[in-house]
Protein backbone atom coordinates (compact mmCIF):
# COMPACT_ATOMS: atom_id res chain seq x y z
CA UNK A 1 0.00 0.00 0.00
CA UNK A 2 1.34 3.81 -0.80
CA UNK A 3 2.42 5.88 1.81
CA UNK A 4 0.59 8.40 3.52
CA UNK A 5 2.55 11.29 2.20
CA UNK A 6 2.39 9.57 -1.20
CA UNK A 7 -0.99 9.75 -1.37
CA UNK A 8 -1.01 13.37 -0.17
CA UNK A 9 1.36 14.55 -3.11
CA UNK A 10 -1.29 12.64 -5.43
CA UNK A 11 -3.92 14.22 -3.81
CA UNK A 12 -2.28 17.39 -3.88
CA UNK A 13 -1.11 17.35 -7.45
CA UNK A 14 -4.69 16.36 -8.30
CA UNK A 15 -6.35 19.61 -6.61
CA UNK A 16 -3.81 21.26 -8.85
CA UNK A 17 -4.45 19.98 -12.37
CA UNK A 18 -8.26 20.33 -11.15
CA UNK A 19 -7.63 23.94 -10.46
CA UNK A 20 -5.28 24.17 -13.67
CA UNK A 21 -7.81 22.75 -16.12
CA UNK A 22 -11.06 25.31 -14.48
CA UNK A 23 -8.23 28.20 -15.72
CA UNK A 24 -7.57 26.33 -19.02
CA UNK A 25 -11.49 26.30 -18.86
CA UNK A 26 -12.47 30.33 -18.19
CA UNK A 27 -9.44 31.24 -20.65
CA UNK A 28 -10.64 29.30 -23.53
CA UNK A 29 -14.33 30.71 -23.18
CA UNK A 30 -13.30 34.04 -22.71
CA UNK A 31 -10.93 33.46 -25.91
CA UNK A 32 -14.06 31.74 -27.76
CA UNK A 33 -16.03 35.29 -27.01
CA UNK A 34 -13.06 37.42 -28.18
CA UNK A 35 -13.10 35.41 -31.31
CA UNK A 36 -17.12 35.75 -32.19
CA UNK A 37 -16.69 39.59 -31.43
CA UNK A 38 -13.82 40.19 -33.56
CA UNK A 39 -15.53 37.57 -36.27
CA UNK A 40 -18.51 39.62 -36.12
CA UNK A 41 -16.48 42.71 -36.32
CA UNK A 42 -14.54 41.55 -39.43
CA UNK A 43 -17.92 40.65 -41.32
CA UNK A 44 -19.60 44.39 -40.78
CA UNK A 45 -15.82 45.62 -42.03
CA UNK A 46 -16.27 43.79 -44.74
CA UNK A 47 -19.91 44.71 -45.81
CA UNK A 48 -18.79 48.55 -45.14
CA UNK A 49 -16.01 48.27 -47.45
CA UNK A 50 -18.49 46.47 -49.67
CA UNK A 51 -21.06 49.17 -49.78
CA UNK A 52 -17.69 51.89 -50.18
CA UNK A 53 -16.53 49.96 -53.47
CA UNK A 54 -20.45 49.76 -54.95
CA UNK A 55 -20.31 53.65 -54.31
CA UNK A 56 -17.11 54.16 -55.89
CA UNK A 57 -17.64 52.37 -58.59
CA UNK A 58 -20.99 54.00 -59.08
CA UNK A 59 -19.01 57.17 -58.92
CA UNK A 60 -16.79 55.88 -61.45
CA UNK A 61 -19.41 55.11 -63.92
CA UNK A 62 -20.88 58.87 -64.11
CA UNK A 63 -17.41 60.08 -64.93
CA UNK A 64 -17.59 61.63 -68.75
CA UNK A 65 -15.79 59.31 -70.76
CA UNK A 66 -12.15 60.40 -71.47
CA UNK A 67 -11.49 61.92 -75.21
CA UNK A 68 -8.64 61.12 -76.86
CA UNK A 69 -5.90 64.04 -76.67
CA UNK A 70 -5.48 66.10 -79.83
CA UNK A 71 -1.99 64.73 -80.81
CA UNK A 72 0.39 67.48 -82.62
CA UNK A 73 0.63 65.91 -85.37
CA UNK A 74 -3.43 65.52 -85.94
CA UNK A 75 -3.06 69.60 -86.06
CA UNK A 76 -0.81 70.51 -88.67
Amino acid sequence: MAHPDTIDQIAERVDHLLLRHEELQRTQALLSQQVQALTLERDQLKSRLSAARARVDALIERLPQATPAATPEASE
